[in-house]
């Protein structure tokens, strides 16, 4: 459970998330409920969820997740959502986490994020992207990426060990990572 969940602890790292950081985390597949239980070990006091599926909405709330946002794949309805993730969150957004990667979600997150505020962009979902920069780069987001993770695994292991982390409700009866059947493990 170390190789995901350092996906996620990098992700937290790169965002600079702490205890004052509200969390926004875009897909709630495997690698979005990692990046919820790392923003959780890494002291954020409120993280909401997006994602398409109910399924894996009511796990991130199960989780730990501040609350959840159902959002749709439709393109258009990005300004609407962003408005609804503000709502639900209640305060600014300080640090978007996109796990997904697809442009509605990269969207969403610049969208989303306040000003001056990080976007992350872990999933990888499409390489090639049409996305709007100009308006996040006047707000002054910064943007992040991540491939992967780096040093990560004692900082994972820490977690798990001193209980900060909790990996069994990601582990099915039969040994497996909990992996959704819906397609692929993009979320949105």
């Amino acid at each position: 459970m170390c190789e995901p969940l350092s996906v996620g602890v990098y992700g937290c790292r790169r965002a600079e998330v702490g205890a004052e950081t509200t969390v926004l985390i875009i897909g709630a597949g495997p690698i979005g409920l990692v990046t919820l239980l790392s923003a959780k070990a890494f002291g954020a006091p409120r993280i909401i969820v997006a994602d398409v599926d109910e399924h894996r909405l009511s796990v991130a709330k199960s989780l730990g997740a501040y609350a959840v946002v159902k959002v749709s794949t439709n393109k258009d309805d990005v300004a609407s959502e962003v408005e609804k993730l503000k709502k639900a969150m209640g305060k600014d957004i300080d640090v978007t986490l996109d796990c997904a990667g697809f442009e509605k979600t990269v969207s969403t997150a610049f969208g989303a994020t306040r000003n001056g505020g990080k976007v992350c962009l872990i999933g990888m979902g499409h390489s090639i992207m049409t996305v709007p920069l100009t308006p996040a780069a006047s707000r002054e987001v910064d943007v992040l990426g991540v491939f992967r993770y780096k040093n990560t695994w004692e900082q994972c292991l820490e977690f798990i060990s001193s209980g900060k982390i909790d990996v069994k409700p990601l582990i099915s009866n039969n040994s497996q990572v909990w992996i959704h059947t819906r397609r692929g493990c993009g979320g949105i």
